[in-house]
This record gives C-alpha cells, structure tokens and sequence, in this order.
C-alpha cells in the first residue's frame, strides 16, 4: 500500500465509517475490512490517529482498527501477518511521543502499545520500558501523564501472563524497575499531600491521577513481580506504608472535609484510597506469608474505617480464612510462620471481640434499609434482583457482609454459636407487625441462621422449628409481614438439604405453590410444575429474574432427563424470541445457553428439530471476531459440543459452524480441551465429510500449537489424530500426514513424557496394524530424513516400543501394540526376527491383561471383545446413552481391538511363522524368548 496515496483513501473512508448514514457506512466498512491485509495499511491508520489536527472521531476508528489488526494480523502464525519490516516501523511510530490531548483516544493508544508489549516485549521491543520510564520523569505534564497511562497498561499485560518463562521475565523487569516504581509513587503522593494542604484543589487532582496511575504499576510489581517479596525490603516497606501512614492520611482527608464532598478530586481520592486496600487484599492472596507483619495493624484498620467497610470487611475476611496462617492438626507439624499469624489472630479475635463482631454483623449490617423497603414496595422483581447482588454483588456492602460473617462464623463457631441462639430465641413467636424494627431484626437473624445452615447442624432442631414456629409464619397474611413470609421461605431453602424430614415435605410443597401467587415475592423452588415455571419466565420483567427462573428450569430439565420431552413445546418456541430480546443482555444469554445444553441433553436425537435456532446461537456465541463471545464462548462451546453428542447425523449446517474452530484454537485458552472435544465429536459424527472439509486447516492449527503447548495439550492433540485412526485408518492416515514424522521421531528418541510416549505409540499401532502400506512409506521417509537403513530404523522403533511398554496402562492400548507388533509376522527379515523375544515379551503381558479365565471349562476367552450391540438397561438414576456413545459403540464392533481375539491371532501369526521358517528354525527362534514366557504362552493357547 503506497503511504501517500494511500493516507487520503484510507483518511477518506475512515470518515465515511463514522457516517450516520447506513449507505455511506456500510460501504466504507466494507472497504477498510479489505484493506485489513494490505501491507501498509496500519502504517497509515498510525499517521492518521497521530495527527491531531484531524477530527476525533476518525482518529478514534483509526485506534479501533489498529487494536483490531494486532489481535488478528501481528502473531507471526497469524493468516495474513503483517511483515517484520512493518512491525518494527510500527513499534518505533508508536513511543515517539505521548502527547496525546484526548483522554479516551490516549487511554486506548495505550491498550494497544499494551497489546504489542504483550506478543513482542521485551525480545522484540527491548526499548519499550526504558523510553516510558524517561518520559515518564519528562516536565512536560501531559507528556509524563500520557506516558505513566501507557506504563500502567503495559506492566498490566505483561504481569497477566502466565507461562513460566514470561513470569520470569516479568520478575526480572519488576526488579529492575521497583525502585523508580516506588520513588515515583511515592513523589506524586507527596505532591497531592501538599498541595491540599494549600488548597489547591486544580493541581492537587492533577497529582492524584498520577499518584492513582503509579499506585497502580506498583500494585501489579508488587504482586506479581517477586517470587518471594519479604527478601526484599522495598517492597515489604512500601507495602507498610500502605497499610499504615500514607493510608490513614488520606482517608483524614476525606473525614475532615479537607477535599469537598461533591468534587471530582474526593471521588479520585476515595478511588485511591479502595486501591491502597486493593494492593493490601492481593498481596495478602499472592503472598500471605510476607503477609505476616501486616496482620495486625490490618484488623486493627478493619475495624475502625468504616467508611470504606467493604474493602475492610474483604480485608478481615481473607486474614480470617487464610489457611497459611493456620496450624496444622499437629502443632509439631506447623510451619513457624503459620504459628506466628495464628498467634497474631488469637490476640486480635478474644470471646468479646468477636461477640461484638457477630452481634454488630447481624443487628446492624443486616437489617434491611429503608431505601430498600421503598423500592421493595414500588418494584418487588427489581428488589429481589438487587437483593441477591445485582451487576454489583462483589462491592456491595451486603453480600460482603454476608460473607464476612460466614468465614468468621466457621472460624470461630464454638464462641458465635451461642451468641447466635441467643438473638434467635429473643425472637421466639409472632412478631408485632406494627413494630418494623423488631421486624427487620427477625428478617436479619432468620438471615444469619440460614446462611450458618452448616455450622448450627447439631444446634439446631430445624424440623420442630418448622412445625412449631416458621410454618405458623407462612401463614401469618398481614400485609407487613410478607417481609418475615420471604426471609422463612427462603430460609427453609438454605436448611432443606442440611437437616429436613422428607415426610415434612408435601406440606413445605403445599405452602410453596400458595406463596407463588404473593405478588410480593420471588420464591426459589426446585420442583414444581413446569407450565408454572414457563408462565413465570414469560412475565418476570428483569434479567436477573429471568436468569434465576431459567436456571431452575435447567435444573428439572437435567434431574428429569428424557422425561421432559412431552412438556418442552412451549418453552422451545418461547426462548428464540427471549434469544432476540436479550441481545444487549449477555449474562442472560448465558443462561438461555445453559438452559439449551440440559434441553438437547434431554432431548436427545430430537434437538434435531432445534437447529434452525441452535446452529446460530452456537455460530454467535463461538465467533472470537464478534465481541459477545467474550461471555457467551464457555457455555457456547459446551452447546456445541453436546449438540454433536446427540446429534443423529451431520447436516451441512453443523458442518460449516467448524469454520469458527481455527480461531478458538489460536486462542489456546482454557477452552482448549472442550475444542478437542469437539474436534472429536465431528470424527465420530461423520469422519469423511469432515475431513475431507477441514483436517488441512486443523492439521495446520495443530502444528502451530505443538510448538509452544503442555505435555497436557500435547496429548490433547494427539488423541485427536488417534480418534481420527480409528474411526478412519486410511483416510485419517492421509489426512494428518504431516503430523505423524513427529510421532515416529518421538518413538525413536524415547520420549521422557509417559502420558505422550503412550500416544505415540497408540498412533503408530492404528498406523501400522490397519495402514501397513502408510507406514512402509512413512519408514521409507524417515529413514531418508535420519540418513539410516529402513531395516535399522524399524528395529530401534519395535526396540524402543519393547522398552517402553510399560507407558502404556490402558488395556486397549496395549492389546492394540500386541497386535500391531504381531502384524510384522511372519517375517523372514532378520531384524523382525532379531526383536521376536520382544514382540512375544509384549503378548504375553497383553494375554495377561485381556485373558480371562472360564472357571467351569477352565479355558480363557479374550474379554475385550464384542459381538453385537446392544441398547443397555437402564435404571432410573442413569442417564441413557448420547448418539456419540452408540456411535462409538458401533465403532467398537469394527475395531481390530474389540473384533479380532489376541490369543487366536498370536496362534495364527506364530503358526505362519513356522510355515515360513520350518519346524527347526522356528524352534531356533522360539529358544530366543524366555522359557518362563514360553510356558505362560502355551498356557494361553492351550486348546487352540
């Protein structure tokens, strides 16, 4: 792509991209979609977003589609991968300068030099880090702001990664940059101190982004950065000053109203102060042995500055229930350091601390607010959304103190137990409904005594409180009490599978389905009639209402199975419609998937009927290039994978959705195994047309990941080309061809790794017992590429196979190199005949594994093998089988493994290489082979 001809075509269309009008939009997209492959292209977008005479908007497509390519074209691998030429042009064009004047586009320039750093830094970008930390220190303040954004979302992306060796790396740049970390820090702290001090609230703000910006390398350095950070005094000292001084300092300022209330300044300085208890939290979960000092002076903090109670309560909850700092059953046992922390929490959580603690927990943060009873009155299906954590559960102060009180209580159950029954039995009988406080106060203690449910087992008489109390209040009709009528029900929720009578069951049922027609409550239940359940979906208004009804849709459809076939009808025509109007919805999405997954489970062969709705939700949901799959991928792969399983018979439709598998597997999420699955899944569906379709693409992907993959994912990989052998030996043979040299290289060189060495070899038995012809010329290709003798070659593989057998511990697997290996007979080559003690060694211990002997005949049969198939009985708690499994039932009656006898084909392959060689030299041979292993064998073939 010419640059200067090309900046105004490119200039051009970018404007026209930003157009209203669908006309002049659609064609202009459409265009920059093809330029995506262009050399040159990004070139210009980076012209173009750096000019910044030119209008926003278009700058800001210009960074979208830059950030775009990266994830697409920059991978070396990648189809279409831009050059090393444009890269290196590209990575210099980007640090520059770091002067950009509009926040949102500076934010995401950012992002995407993160993105580069994360692929290319530092082998390929070694100047990335040391020009941000210069212009970092620059006067310039937009310079040094622009620059301190950039080396945040740098060392957030290198820190993210995982891989041993980029955790090192990582390590090594964190030691090396700390300490200007901390100064920096540590001097816009100082200026924002100073500067309220004065008043001055412009440039005090100015320093608080700064000290926010560098607050948060040092927590990513801090965290992520040391293997073992108490050898390192800087960093146990800068963590102290943020559980100490520094801290206490700015939350004065917030309580004394030195920063006004209503300010922009007080909302970044509560900001900066969450994440100083965000650096305190993750180092505590990283690191709680270099946590130790902390401790104290934590709880201490945790219990004071209630302003900012969530991230305190999250603070005392992971002290709590860390188990570093528990002793081990015997103290002898404890590590000192366990016993150090366990002495510091003994101290800090006395008999009267923690009673104030569980008293305060229910009667104070329990109760229900005002607020709450408002919005309760005006919309009950928005308040029960938001009750049970809403979009945001993890910062709510409820939810979070609901768990506080749960590790406490399970901590320290013998001191709280008590306190607990005591609150209970001050509540005993009917509540005055004209009394709200004592009203909420029962709703708050019925709340802790469910969420407890566990602890009070052996406290709790929960069936005569059933009887004798809460079933009285179920019944209690006052308007008022519905609050006592919703906490009850629900709290026979949370002890129903702790401690409940089945025989009280039918009359808990008769109350559920009265309490379902209360307007004012949403009830949790978890059977019912399923019409019932379908109307409720249909006229709750919220998502998360929605979702909850959905999962306990799920849930009936999964414990019913098949049985749920007459009843489906309306809800399969329901849910395309509640698909279509949950598009801005993604978490709903997900639960519509996951009601789809127990549907075609329970279905079966008929979710056939569901493809004209199922194939594009599975299409959606697993295409990386639309942004929903960032929710929707997880549970859209489960939906594909169990759609293959009950699938009767491939249709082009469900072919053509593989399209998307190329991507998925670049990814190498942790996804990756349900993708193997689901590779396997088309092999057993269709084999020909599948392969014959995409094994070149995959075989590709496959080779691309066994460069940079776990023993793990290498066996992953593998048992895809084995499942391919199987099901097609032939065809499957040709079709991973290139992938099969690596096999053979990885059996003569002994491959160290037992889990793969037994792949390899589970590869090479299909290969060589069922495509003779395929391996000859693979033997043929690798003697040329090893410079050996084909007949040396095929004596250290069947050597090496000898040796290595004990890799292999599935019976199948190693019945199946018995076979291969007798499939070399007869043989008048004098290396097979050299390996023959080897090859009768490996029978003998397969006889052993697959022999069985008839006690009444007392002759042996082979126990591997199969006749027919036959549909198994099934009882009620079993699940019958999927279509994949009788497809591979059936598979089963065709593989040599399960259709071909060992011990008659041992006596077959041995008799043949008598015929070959005469009765002397065959008995030559045989006084090769142990004369224990000839007796075991002749004990097997005795009969025959």
């Amino acid at each position: 792509m010419d640059m200067d001809s090309a900046s105004s075509v490119v200039l051009q269309a970018l404007t026209q991209a930003t157009s209203q009008d669908t006309a002049v939009l659609k064609p202009a997209e459409e265009q920059l979609r093809q330029w995506e492959t262009q050399p040159g292209f990004y070139s210009v977008l980076l012209n173009i977003f750096n000019n910044h005479m030119l209008d926003v908007n278009v700058r800001w497509l210009a960074v979208l589609y830059f950030k775009n390519g990266i994830d697409r074209y920059w991978r070396r691998v990648a189809p279409h991968a831009l050059s090393e030429e444009e890269k290196t042009s590209l990575r210099a064009g980007l640090i520059t300068n770091f002067n950009e004047p509009v926040n949102q586009i500076a934010t995401q320039i950012a992002v995407l030099i993160a993105k580069v750093a994360r692929l290319d830094c530092p082998r390929q970008w070694p100047e990335l880090i040391p020009i941000l930390l210069e212009s970092v220190k620059g006067q310039d303040g937009l310079q040094q702001h622009r620059a301190l954004l950039t080396f945040y979302h740098v060392t957030k992306t290198l820190a993210s990664k995982r891989l041993a060796q980029d955790r090192r790396l990582f390590q090594d740049l964190a030691s090396g940059i700390y300490s200007f970390a901390c100064s920096l820090w540590g001097h816009h702290t100082d200026c924002f101190l100073q500067q309220i001090y004065a008043r001055d609230e412009a440039a005090a703000l100015s320093s608080l982004e700064r000290t926010l910006l560098s607050l948060k390398v040092l927590r990513k350095l801090t965290v992520h950065g040391f293997q073992e950070p108490q050898q390192n005094m800087e960093v146990m000292v800068s963590c102290y000053s943020c559980g100490t001084g520094i801290l206490e300092k700015l939350i004065f300022f917030c309580w004394c109203r030195q920063v006004g209330p209503d300010s922009t300044c007080r909302e970044k300085l509560e900001k900066t102060i969450i994440l100083y208890t965000k650096v305190l939290l993750d180092f505590l979960e990283y690191h709680p042995c270099a946590f130790i000092p902390l401790i104290q002076r934590s709880l201490e903090f945790g219990v004071t500055f209630e302003r900012f109670i969530v991230q305190c309560m999250n603070l005392i909850k992971m002290i709590v229930k860390n188990d570093a700092y528990k002793p081990a059953k015997n103290i002898e046992d404890s590590k000192p350091e366990s016993l150090e922390a366990h002495k510091i929490k003994t101290a800090f959580f006395t008999h009267p601390t923690l009673t104030e603690i569980g008293r305060r927990l229910v009667s104070h943060y329990f109760l229900l607010t005002e607020e709450e009873l408002a919005m309760w009155e005006e919309d009950p299906e928005s308040f029960a959304v938001e009750e049970t954590g809403g979009d945001s559960w993890k910062y709510s102060l409820r939810p979070c103190t609901e768990v506080l009180f749960l590790d406490i209580f399970h901590n320290y159950s013998q001191t709280l137990t008590p306190v607990l029954l005591d609150m209970v039995q001050n509540l005993q009988g009917p509540t005055n409904v004209e009394d709200p406080v004592q009203l909420l106060m029962k709703d708050a203690v019925y709340n802790a005594v469910g969420l407890a449910a566990y602890e009070l087992f052996d406290n709790v008489d929960f069936d005569q409180w059933f009887k004798n109390q809460l079933l009285g209040e179920l019944q209690v009709n006052h308007h008022r009490y519905k609050l006592i009528r919703r906490r009850v029900i629900w709290l026979i929720g949370q002890w129903i599978s702790v401690k409940f009578k089945s025989d009280l069951r039918p009359l808990l049922y008769e109350v559920i389905l009265s309490l379902m027609q209360d307007p004012d409550l949403v009830v949790r239940i978890e059977t019912s009639i399923f019409g019932l359940l379908f109307q409720l979906l249909q006229q709750v208004t919220e998502c998360d209402t929605k979702m909850q009804v959905l999962h306990v849709i799920s849930c009936v459809i999964e414990r019913v199975n098949i049985q749920i076939r007459p009843y489906v009808g309306c809800l399969v025509q329901y849910l395309p419609l509640l698909w279509k109007q949950s598009e801005e919805h993604n978490m709903l999405r997900c639960a519509i998937l996951t009601t789809l997954i127990h549907l075609v489970q329970g279905l079966g062969a008929e979710s056939k009927n569901l493809y004209p709705f199922l194939l594009p939700v599975i299409q959606l949901s697993t295409d990386v290039s639309q942004p929903p799959h960032v929710y929707l991928l997880e549970d859209g792969l489960e939906l594909w994978l169990v759609t293959l399983e009950n699938s009767p018979a491939v249709t082009p439709e469900l072919l053509r959705i593989f399209q998307n598998m190329s991507a998925l597997l670049e990814l190498s999420s942790e996804n990756l195994r349900t993708c193997f699955q689901i590779v396997n899944a088309y092999i057993y569906l269709s084999a020909t047309e599948f392969l014959q379709n995409y094994a070149e693409s995959l075989c590709r992907s496959f080779c691309d990941l066994l460069k940079d993959i776990t023993n793990e994912g290498q066996v992953q990989v593998l048992k895809v080309v084995e499942i391919a052998l199987k099901v097609s030996p032939i065809l499957g043979a040709h079709m991973f061809q290139p992938l099969l040299p690596a096999v053979f290289r990885g059996i003569v060189d002994g491959e160290r790794y037992p889990v793969v060495m037994s792949t390899y070899l589970g590869i090479m038995g299909r290969v060589l017992l069922q495509n003779s012809s395929f391996f000859s010329s693979l033997l043929t290709q690798m003697a040329s590429e090893c410079s050996q003798e084909m007949d040396q070659l095929l004596g250290s593989v069947i050597e090496m196979w000898v040796d290595r057998m004990d890799n292999i511990t599935q019976p199948e697997r190693r019945k199946l190199s018995s076979l291969a290996l007798l499939s070399l007979l007869p043989s008048d080559n004098s290396v097979i005949q050299d390996k023959f003690c080897g090859i009768i060694n490996i029978c003998v211990e397969a006889l052993h594994d697959v022999m069985t002997e008839d006690p009444e005949t007392g002759t042996f049969k082979d126990c591997m093998l199969m006749s027919h198939f036959e549909e198994p009985k099934l009882s009620d708690d079993e699940e019958p089988p999927t279509e994949q499994d009788k497809r591979k039932k059936l598979l089963a009656l065709e593989d040599p493994v399960h259709s071909v006898s060992l011990q008659q084909f041992v006596y077959e392959k041995l008799k043949a290489q008598q015929a070959m060689m005469g009765d002397q030299g065959f008995g030559v041979l045989m006084e090769t082979v142990d004369t224990e292993l000839v007796r075991q064998l002749q004990e097997f073939l005795q009969g025959l």
